[in-house]
C-alpha cells in the first residue's frame, strides 16, 4: 500500500484516536489544568497559549482542531488578564502551526506521505523542526511588537476560571495516547493501524462516545487530500508539473529560489487550503525544480514550500484566523481584529520568503 491510498488508513486511524481524546474532554481538561498554573500572571500567558496550541497540534489533532480547542480558552483567559486579543490570536495560531507538522499530527502524516512519494522519505523530524522554528520566530516578534513586554507592568489578574477536572477516563486516554507516541517513536509502530487499534480499546472501554468520536474524523479533508494527490499524479504524468517547474526555474536563481517559492506558496495558501490543496499540489515540484537549478537541494526546497504555505494561515481568510475571531470574548472589536490578522497574514508571505532566504543553508545541514 502506498501513495494516496496509504492516507486512507493513516489519516482515519490518527484522527480516530485523537477524536476520542477530544470527544471525552481529555484535551480540554489537560489544557485547562495548564492554564491554572499561570495563576493569572499576564506575561506568562501568551507563551503558554503558544505552547498549549503547539503541544495539542503536535500529538495528533493538527492546527485546525487545536485552534478550535485552545482559542476559546485562551481568548477568555487572556482578556481577563489584560492580554490584547490580537496577541492572543497570534500566539494560538502560530503555536498550532508550530506543532502541525509533527510526525504524529494529521497534517504531518500528509506531508510525510507527500515527501515520500516525491523521493524524500525519512525527514519528518527535520521538516517539523524548521517549520516550528519559523513559527517560533514570528511569535517572538509578535510578543515584543504587540504588548508582551507591557504585560509585565500590569498587576496579576484574577485567577483563571476552574478547569475541568481530570477524571479516570481522561487519565486513561492521555496515558494510551502517550503509549501510542512512544510506540511510534521507539517501536516504529505503523501510524494508522496502531492508532486505530488503541482507539478501538478506548471505544470498547467506553472512555469516549463512538458517535461523537466518528464525527471528529475530517472525512472531507481526507477525501480532498487523497483526491488532490491523485490528480497531482495525473498532472505529473501529463507533463503539467514539468511545465510549472520550468516556469519557476526561469523566474528564480539558485540564490533566490527558496524565497521565491516560499513567497508564492504564501500568496496561494492565503486563499486556499494549505494541507488540502497547496501542499499536495506543490510539494511534488521540489525535486524537479531543484534538478533544474544547480546546487539546490530538493529537501531544502520542500521545507521552504512547507514554511511559506503555513506562515500565512493565521490570516482571517484561513480557518485558524477565523476560529480566533469567532472565539474573541464579548466586547472585543472583531472588525479591528479581522483587519489586524489580515495585514499580518499578508505580511507573512514576505516574512516566509525572508526566513527561507536566510535559513535555507541550514535546512540540510548534517542530512
Amino acid at each position: 500500500m502506498s501513495g494516496a491510498w496509504q492516507l486512507l488508513v493513516t489519516l482515519p486511524g490518527v484522527t480516530l484516536l485523537f477524536g476520542c481524546a477530544q470527544a471525552n474532554g481529555s484535551l480540554a481538561g489537560a489544557a485547562g489544568q495548564a492554564v491554572r498554573l499561570c495563576r493569572g500572571r499576564a506575561p506568562r500567558l501568551p507563551p503558554l497559549f503558544f505552547l498549549l496550541a503547539a503541544a495539542t497540534a503536535m500529538v495528533g489533532p493538527g492546527a485546525i482542531l487545536s485552534t478550535a480547542l485552545i482559542a476559546p480558552l485562551a481568548m477568555s483567559t487572556g482578556a481577563r488578564a489584560g492580554v490584547p486579543v490580537f496577541l492572543t490570536a497570534l500566539m494560538v495560531g502560530n503555536g498550532a502551526n508550530a506543532g502541525n507538522l509533527s510526525p504524529f499530527s494529521t497534517v504531518g502524516v500528509i506531508v510525510s506521505g507527500l515527501m515520500t512519494r516525491s523521493g524524500l522519505p525519512g525527514h519528518e523530524l527535520r521538516v517539523w523542526l524548521f517549520h516550528a522554528a519559523a513559527h517560533v520566530a514570528v511569535a517572538v516578534v509578535a510578543y515584543f511588537l504587540f504588548g508582551g513586554l507591557s504585560l509585565a507592568r500590569q498587576p496579576s489578574a484574577a485567577p483563571p476560571e476552574p478547569a475541568p477536572r481530570l477524571e479516570r477516563r481522561h487519565v486513561a486516554t492521555l496515558a494510551i495516547t502517550g503509549v501510542w507516541i512512544a510506540g511510534v517513536v521507539l517501536g516504529r509502530w505503523p501510524l494508522g493501524w496502531s492508532a486505530m487499534a488503541l482507539a478501538g480499546v478506548l471505544l470498547a472501554a467506553r472512555a469516549a462516545d463512538w458517535k461523537t468520536t466518528l464525527r471528529r474524523i475530517p472525512w472531507k479533508v481526507i477525501g480532498l487530500v487523497t483526491g488532490i494527490s491523485t490528480v497531482a499524479g495525473w498532472v505529473e504524468q501529463a507533463g503539467g508539473l514539468a511545465w510549472f517547474q520550468d516556469l519557476l526555474a526561469r523566474l528564480a536563481t539558485p540564490a533566490t529560489v527558496h524565497a521565491v517559492v516560499a513567497f508564492l506558496m504564501g500568496v496561494i495558501s492565503a486563499y486556499s487550503s494549505t494541507s488540502g490543496v497547496v501542499l499536495p499540489a506543490f510539494l511534488p515540484l521540489a525535486p524537479g525544480l531543484a534538478a533544474r537549478l544547480p546546487g539546490v537541494d530538493p529537501l531544502a526546497l520542500a521545507i521552504s514550500v512547507n514554511i511559506g504555505a503555513a506562515l500565512v494561515d493565521v490570516s482571517p481568510l484561513s480557518t485558524l484566523g477565523a476560529l480566533c475571531i469567532a472565539a474573541a470574548p464579548p466586547g472585543s472589536d472583531r472588525a479591528r481584529l479581522f483587519r489586524q490578522l489580515l495585514w499580518w497574514g499578508l505580511a507573512m508571505s514576505a516574512a516566509g520568503a525572508a526566513f527561507c532566504y536566510v535559513a535555507s543553508p541550514l535546512f540540510t545541514m548534517g542530512a
